[in-house]
C-alpha cells in the first residue's frame, strides 16, 4: 500500500516536473490527503493568486521555483526558490505569484482522536 500517491516510488524525481507551470493557470497534484495531513504540489503562473483564506493546521510552503509574495496576517513575505515559510494555523494568508512559481505545500492539522 502506498501512502504517498500520484508519484512514482523508488525513483529520483524532480517535483517541478510533476506540476509544470501553465499560462494563466493554477495547477495542483495531491500527494497525501488525510484528516491531519495534506501534501500537495502547486504551480502558479505569474500574477495568479490564491486569495486570503485560513487553514485549520500549520501550512508549510517550500518554493521549488520562482517567487511568491505570501501574506500572513497582513504582513508580506517574498519567498524565493529554495526558501520555506510556515503559515500558522487559523491565521489569514494569501499567495501571489510575482514570478511563476512552484511549491510543495505541507499542511499539518491537529491529530484526530480515534
Amino acid at each position: 500500500m502506498a501512502y504517498i500517491k500520484n508519484l512514482q516510488q523508488a525513483k529520483v524525481l524532480d517535483l517541478k516536473k510533476e506540476v509544470p507551470v501553465e499560462e494563466e493557470q493554477i495547477l495542483s497534484k495531491t500527494l497525501v490527503q488525510r484528516e491531519d495531513l495534506g501534501v500537495t504540489i502547486f504551480s502558479l503562473d505569474t500574477d495568479e493568486e490564491i486569495p486570503v483564506h485560513t487553514a485549520p493546521g500549520d501550512a508549510m510552503v517550500n518554493v521549488l521555483s520562482g517567487e511568491a509574495l505570501i501574506t500572513i496576517a497582513e504582513q508580506e513575505y517574498l519567498v524565493k526558490a529554495g526558501e520555506t515559510i510556515v503559515m500558522p494555523a487559523n491565521i489569514p494568508h494569501a499567495l501571489y505569484a510575482r514570478k511563476a512559481f512552484q511549491m510543495l505545500l505541507v499542511v499539518v492539522k491537529p491529530e484526530v482522536d480515534k
